[in-house]
């Protein structure tokens, strides 16, 4: 049936016989009839995205001239070809036409489409695939082939990507059809083509992977420390052991440390060459937008010239308005020789970037969105509430069902653990409600950050860090806010862990130094939630546990299974940006370890959370479920029913899951009839087999995965995936500036400990709140790194290609797909309505809260064409793709 629809579009009669032998083929060559097959190939040249490159250029025309061109050879889907029939035959081979005349030499992205022509011998029956051949000098952009006909019927080959010269690939360049095949289903002249599609990805090179390399394959994060420069700045291997489990990451090949052989070395800190699979790298103009945090990155350059700019006390803020300040006019360079000195030792491009346009202010940063209403409504225990159901980590906070609160931890080796908390503390705040009538009627909650911390915190604390776990008690009120009822700061007991904790509690107070001693407590509550939000719900929970997925499919998924066709959008750009983090963010001594309190033990701290991660509970209604934020109800469209009613994040991504759901559950459902289809798709088991002993491999034997045996099986992990990589990461991610673009809000280093009354610090504390609050929190050159860093990563590119959209309309021929496509496309639109409209009702109070910023991190933005970049604050990108 799709021979005949492909056939029927370029007017070539498929065969229904078994091909004539080739005594036959040659008796009849004078009554073949060969026609011509107009084709269209859209490419982006090498010189457009690096940068002037007119030498190659250059070269390539040359090349032209002399007859070394780029050809393709159409692939035949019903005759096999005679040295070898297992395969289709090969046509004669055709010319990229006026390449000399076309292609310019331009530093923009821009596409050329080139015309080309087929001989093609009609008893070949409909083109499968193609063969392309590039005798230039240096690489191109392969976007597409379109083949037409006189009707307008089109076959299309959608390739988006590079093309190096035939010399460095020891087998060619095939591309297939968008036609989607189940392996049982493929052509027979195509599967060994299919097949060898897939060994050449998996691929068996040794050493240093280089970037014409095609290869996906896995390695443990062996390459954030830097051994050879002193055991300060080595690092554990996380992944390959109990006790470092880890995601895998990326291949890169590299030779190991001299100083240990475990660790791979590292490329120079302005080297951002890293290897990734050349069709995974960013774009040119993603790159761009990306420079500027790459190059911002480079702490070990800026840091020591950056405090030598600041004119009052060295590395501290003497007030909030020192802080409102780098907004308002930023830091004030001191003269021109200033200037000339910073641009002699940091490259141009960050230097341009650092001093946005007006050649004088440095460091200027757009006003953060929680300081445009109001100036203090950030500092209020109703804002400090709402950002744990509407900000940039609403992803932990969950009901109390014990009280008082209980540790989790391990009795026999950190003693004990559980909370100090009583009633007492919390009663006179609960409204005249008793902690027995809250438990009750599912009116606590907790955001707790103890039993994560507290097995790290004797070392975090031998760093510059001086921190506490905390747990934050909160009660759901009658307007569906949440109000703090008490803080608790913990500390392991002085005579070592195994005695337990020593805690002190801290309840809500306004005025006077007890009011002070309230907002620092808020504060490094604030701490820790910002460290676990950048460590565990954004980095490890959406970019690091998604790489194995994008890895296993690209080896063991061919690109014309279906499955592959879905989940394909949402893995881009995702390699790239792990390898960046894992070069400049969360390597040692990297941006992260210098601006986040768990400093050089922040991986390792990750590495710890990540054995209790599991998949299946990733899906949003188990998620809500296990934190206690839902409970179960067969009546709703999800099975749930949330316990805090006005909880953005929870509402308005159900809806988001739905409409997930039911696009995957309707495409899978058009391939896959039957649970059997599912248990003999090779690819598909051979993927999960793989995604779960080799991706995953540290927790390939727990007993949740799914067995991937059904069609429910395959469903949810497609959903799930897409979940995390799309809407869950948009979520943890681009409130980031929004909310900790303005540091005190959310600091994310405390560099002393709550002062005792008595002390020098707690006079101070009386004396000057601003002060004393300032020089607890992150310090100044920190916080011009931190927030110069989350401005990048909380912003859109303008390449995005969001929730909903596709790189091309023609991602897939088969025609239900694509009307199924449609139907999310508007569901996801009614979701927008829907979000505008909860913004808009003024008694869902945690929509916008004090600061007034309205909810639209989940607002799927499909209806938007423009391509609007920048902090936009809404928007679901397909992938983690920054």
């Amino acid at each position: 049936m799709i021979h005949t629809h492909i056939a029927e579009i370029l007017c070539v009669k498929p065969k229904t016989k078994k091909t004539k032998t080739m005594e036959e083929d040659v008796k009849n060559k004078k009554t073949k009839k060969t026609m011509k097959i107009e084709g269209e190939v859209v490419v982006m040249k090498k010189n457009l995205l690096d940068f002037k490159d007119t030498m190659a250029s250059l070269l390539d025309r040359i090349h032209e001239l002399l007859g070394r061109r780029v050809s393709l050879h159409l692939i035949s889907s019903l005759q096999p070809d005679p040295a070898n029939e297992k395969r289709g035959r090969l046509g004669k081979a055709a010319h990229l036409e006026k390449w000399v005349t076309k292609i310019k030499t331009s530093v923009t992205a821009e596409e050329t489409a080139f015309g080309v022509t087929f001989d093609w011998d009609e008893s070949m029956g409909p083109p499968a695939a193609f063969v392309i051949k590039n005798q230039h000098r240096s690489q191109f952009y392969l976007k597409s082939l379109t083949l037409r006909n006189s009707q307008g019927g089109a076959i299309h080959f959608v390739c988006n990507s590079w093309i190096y010269p035939s010399h460095r690939y020891r087998s060619d360049r095939v591309f297939f059809s968008n036609q989607a095949y189940l392996p049982s289903e493929t052509p027979e002249l195509v599967k060994e083509l299919r097949e060898e599609e897939l060994k050449n990805l998996r691929g068996n090179e040794k050493g240093e992977l280089k970037e014409w390399d095609r290869v996906y394959d896995y390695a443990y994060y062996n390459d954030l420390g830097a051994p050879d420069k002193g055991p300060d700045s080595a690092r554990p291997v996380l992944g390959g052991s109990p006790e470092f489990p880890y995601p895998r990451r990326g291949k890169t090949g590299r030779k190991p440390t001299k100083s240990d052989p475990k660790s791979e070395s590292r490329l120079a800190l302005l080297n951002l060459n890293i290897y990734v699979p050349r069709d995974e790298r960013f774009s040119h103009v993603k790159f761009s937008d990306f420079l500027a945090y790459a190059l911002k990155s480079v702490t070990q350059v800026i840091v020591p010239e950056i405090a030598s700019l600041c004119d009052k006390t060295i590395n501290e803020f003497d007030s909030f308005e020192d802080v409102f300040h780098l907004y308002d006019g930023s830091i004030r360079l001191a003269n021109g020789h200033t200037i000339s000195k910073l641009r002699d030792i940091i490259p141009w491009e960050m230097f341009r970037e650092l001093i946005r346009n007006d050649g004088e202010r440095f460091l200027k940063f757009p006003l953060p969105d929680v300081l445009k209403q109001s100036r203090s409504a950030w500092r209020t225990d109703e804002e400090f509430a709402r950002e744990m159901l509407a900000g940039l980590n609403p992803v932990v906070i969950s009901r109390l069902k014990d009280f008082p609160p209980k540790s989790n931890l391990d009795s026999a080796k950190y003693g004990n653990q559980n909370s100090s908390i009583r009633e007492g503390h919390i009663e006179p705040h609960m409204n005249g409600t008793s902690v027995q009538e809250a438990l009750e009627q599912n009116k606590l909650f907790l955001l707790d950050h103890h039993d994560a911390l507290m097995p790290y915190l004797t070392r975090i604390n031998s760093t510059n860090t001086k921190t506490y776990a905390t747990r934050t008690l909160l009660l759901l009120q009658e307007d569906g806010t949440l109000k703090p009822l008490a803080i608790e700061l913990s500390l392991p007991h002085a005579q070592g862990e195994s005695h337990g904790s020593v805690s002190k509690i801290f309840t809500p107070s306004e005025k006077g130094v007890e009011g002070t001693v309230w907002q620092l407590a808020k504060a490094y509550a604030a701490v820790n939630d910002s460290g676990y939000h950048q460590l565990i719900s954004h980095w490890l929970q959406t970019h690091a546990v998604i790489e194995p997925f994008i890895i296993a499919s690209n080896r063991q998924l061919s690109v014309v299974h279906p499955i592959y066709k879905l989940l394909h959008p949402h893995f881009r750009d995702t390699m790239n940006i792990n390898a960046l983090a894992r070069h400049v963010l969360i390597n040692s001594d990297g941006v992260l370890e210098r601006t986040v309190f768990p400093s050089r033990y922040a991986m390792e701290m990750s590495s710890s959370i990540y054995k209790s991660w599991v998949f299946t509970d990733q899906a949003l209604p188990m998620d809500l479920l296990k934190r206690g934020v839902a409970v179960e109800d067969p009546s709703s469209d999800n099975g749930v029913k949330l316990l805090i009613e006005d909880y953005p994040f929870a509402v308005d991504g159900l809806e988001i899951w739905s409409a997930i759901k039911t696009w995957v559950t309707e495409y899978c459902s058009i391939y896959y009839k039957n649970d059997r289809t599912v248990q003999t798709d090779t690819e598909i088991q051979s993927w999960w087999t793989e995604l779960r002993t080799e991706g995953h491999g540290d927790i390939q034997h727990e007993s949740w995965w799914p067995s991937m045996q059904t069609r429910d099986d395959l469903m949810e992990t497609c959903t799930i995936i897409i979940w995390i990589a799309s809407a869950l990461h948009a979520a943890v991610n681009f409130g980031q500036y929004p909310y900790a673009g303005f540091l005190p809000n959310r600091p994310t280093v405390s560099r002393r400990f709550m002062p005792e009354p008595g002390t020098k610090e707690y006079t101070e504390l009386e004396e000057n709140e601003e002060v004393a609050f300032l020089k607890t929190i992150t310090p100044q050159l920190q916080t011009l790194l931190g927030i110069s860093i989350i401005e990048i990563l909380s912003m859109h590119s303008t390449d995005e290609i969001y929730l909903g959209q596709r790189d091309s309309p023609n991602w897939t021929a088969d025609d239900e797909p694509l009307e199924a496509f449609k139907r999310f496309g508007k569901s996801l639109e009614v979701i927008e309505n829907n979000i505008i409209r909860r913004n808009n009702d003024k008694k869902l109070k945690n929509r916008s809260g004090p600061v007034n910023i309205p909810y639209t991190l989940l607002y799927p933005n499909t209806t938007d064409y423009t391509r609007e970049g920048g902090l936009t604050g809404k928007g679901i990108p397909n992938s983690v793709s920054i």
